[in-house]
């Protein structure tokens, strides 16, 4: 990266944190200890119907962890592997491949158990309905709507039906003050989650937090609620970070998984543009780095992101539209990312597919260079840029303007 002349570069990152030693016996002694909720082993009785639901491919979740664990857990209550499925909370986004699934839970688990990818159907997923004991897994990060992940999301948006997920994700939740990345108390989509969670019938649940190179810094169990406020206050410690003024230019390097597609990497956009307290000024330039190896993506959510946003004409009336008519789910992405848009210039840097880009209202760039070179002639031969290397794992509070 080649910053022109008389342009200052601030580079920011979650705050420093210490990595668990192993992660493993972290989990295992978090399974020992649940928070207000006895052990798994004790939930379970040896003739329960158990669903353990686990994140897709698009969290960096490291399930290969936690999963075991949990299904050593039920071993131990005697329930038999054939009582057991593992569900993938894939929501709207495509399914899932062996291979990825051999990567979140590992080989021996995929042989050895039955394991399922969710499918938004019109009301809960019959291993859901059919399941005496929910479990699941989850990261608690960011989250544009929920204020931060984890907790009851990843059963109750993750495998939430067509209609849940068109629901919350529509205008007339997003457009509520509470709804808010980084904000949890206030917040009616996270309350809509832990509710949704509890009435589906999730009891238990083991998540972590991670850093910025998606090393678990800290791993709780048991009640969904009580592991998701303890593992908040860890994430806020990490993610949020103070920053002295808004910028120019803001750089947003998105790491892998959330790379895939452009409705994964434009979080960092909205992120950027929407938070309380947006580092971007007023007509500044947002640049997203990412690959976009699969285009806008392929899951039913995305094409419906892509197709939106792409045969828009007027993002003003666009966004009208959905606030008259609301969005079918997958086209909340469209609605956030058009906010963002008629704000601030956005590049994506880097990109396989730059005509994906160009179609959705976006500018492409080969590289991060050369969408420096267009934001300088957009704002002159003073600047300041902010860099974040892991935009959906910091979280920029402008403490005093300009």
């Amino acid at each position: 990266m080649h910053l022109p002349p008389d342009w200052s570069l601030t580079t920011i990152e979650p705050n420093p944190s210490v990595p668990l030693p192993d992660l493993r016996l972290a989990v295992e002694a978090a399974l020992a200890r649940p928070l207000q909720s006895p052990r798994l082993r004790d939930l379970a009785p040896p003739h329960a119907r158990v669903c353990l639901v686990f994140t897709d491919a698009t969290r960096a979740c490291p399930d290969q962890a936690l999963v075991p664990a949990l299904l050593r857990e039920l071993e131990e209550a005697g329930v038999p592997d054939d009582r057991i499925t593992l569900l993938c909370a894939v929501g709207l986004h495509r399914p899932s491949t062996r291979a990825e699934k051999i990567a979140k839970l590992g080989a021996v688990v995929v042989e050895r158990y039955r394991v399922v990818d969710h499918d938004a159907l019109p009301a809960v997923h019959p291993y859901l309905a059919g399941s005496d004991l929910i479990i699941a897994t989850g990261v608690v990060e960011p989250h544009q709507y929920a204020g931060y992940s984890g907790g009851g999301k990843t059963v109750a948006i993750g495998c939430g039906s067509e209609a849940t997920i068109g629901l919350t994700h529509g205008p007339q939740f997003l457009d509520q003050p509470g709804v808010r990345l980084g904000q949890i108390d206030g917040n009616p989509f996270q309350q809509f989650v832990r509710a949704a969670a509890q009435a589906i019938g999730l009891k238990f649940v083991v998540n972590v937090v991670l850093d910025g190179e998606g090393r678990a810094i800290a791993v709780q169990a048991g009640d969904p609620i009580a592991v998701h406020e303890a593992l908040v206050a860890v994430a806020r410690s990490v993610y949020e970070v103070p920053v002295p003024r808004r910028y120019e230019v803001v750089i947003a390097q998105v790491d892998p998984p959330k790379d895939v597609n452009l409705y994964q990497a434009s979080r960092a956009a909205t992120y950027l543009g929407l938070s309380a307290t947006p580092p971007i000024s007023s007509s500044g330039v947002i640049i997203v780095a990412a690959r976009c190896p699969e285009g806008a993506g392929l899951g039913r959510g995305e094409q419906r992101f892509f197709t939106a946003l792409s045969q828009a004409s007027d993002l003003q009336k666009l966004l009208a539209e959905f606030r008259r008519a609301g969005c079918q789910a997958g086209e909340q992405r469209t609605y956030l990312l058009a906010q963002v848009l008629l704000k601030y210039e956005v590049l994506v840097a880097g990109s396989l597919c730059p005509e994906v880009v160009r179609a959705c209202h976006l500018i492409p760039a080969a590289s991060i260079d050369e969408a420096l070179m267009f934001a300088r002639r957009r704002c002159g031969a003073v600047a300041q840029v902010l860099y974040l290397p892991h935009p959906m794992q910091t979280l920029p509070i402008v403490r005093r303007e300009p």
